[in-house]
């Protein structure tokens, strides 16, 4: 397992580093736009997540080196009470630190931040593409317990 990660807020400078994680893989590559300069999409996208204080862009770093990135949105919901939840997505690992223990470090440091906004639940979703994604998650103790319907717009 990996050692000596710190998990810290994404700051403007992270920017490129995240977007470059995003783009490296299948699925990502046919649907992000790493180029310099980056698209402004995704700096008006950067700012509109860093403004809202119920949304945290989360990077892990080994050193100066930011090796992974996760979203958590905290939403309130009239359901369970008016209880909280939280939803990890944009689950990303540097290709250079896959299958070293990165990955699980990010979910598990995600369920801790959410138990500390007081969630009652912890949901994400993955594409049905990504089969060992889904083990991951699953290996982790998330259940697929609902159908996730999207529709694109």
């Amino acid at each position: 397992m990996t050692q000596n990660i710190d998990f810290r807020l994404a700051t403007l400078g992270d920017l490129d580093s995240i977007v470059e994680m995003l783009n490296d893989d299948l699925l990502g590559s046919q649907r992000e736009r790493y180029e310099q300069p980056l698209p402004d999409s995704y700096l008006q996208a950067f700012h509109a997540i860093t403004n809202d204080p119920n949304n945290e862009l989360i990077v892990a770093c080994m050193g100066d080196e930011i090796i992974g990135v996760q979203q958590i949105t905290f939403t309130p919901y009239l359901t369970y009470q008016g209880g909280w939840r939280a939803t990890i997505e944009g689950v990303r690992t540097s290709s250079l630190h896959r299958g070293k223990g990165v990955g699980t470090q990010l979910i598990q440091w995600a369920i801790c931040r959410a138990k500390d906004r007081g969630c009652h639940l912890v949901q994400l979703t993955t594409d049905k593409k990504r089969l060992d994604a889904l083990r991951f998650y699953e290996q982790l103790g998330f259940a697929a317990s609902h159908e996730g319907l999207k529709l694109k717009l």
